[in-house]
């Protein structure tokens, strides 16, 4: 097992922040009793969504960060 180092740099991938603002906004829209299970619909919609149109959100919202 190998120990977190103090000194690694860790890095998002790009478009990282803006799905999480995105599933951010979801929940404060929607108010789930079950955040997590929101979370992965939430998520499993985006994958069906990405792969019937071709389009990454992720992707997309790297475009926006720069």
């Amino acid at each position: 097992m190998s120990t977190p180092s103090a000194n690694r740099a860790l890095w998002l991938p790009d478009g990282f922040h803006v799905l999480l603002e995105g599933l951010a906004l979801a929940v404060l829209r929607a108010q789930p009793a079950d955040v997590v299970a929101f979370a992965a619909q939430h998520f499993q919609t985006m994958l069906e969504q990405r792969d019937g149109s071709s389009a990454d959100p992720a992707a997309q919202g790297a475009q926006q960060q720069d």
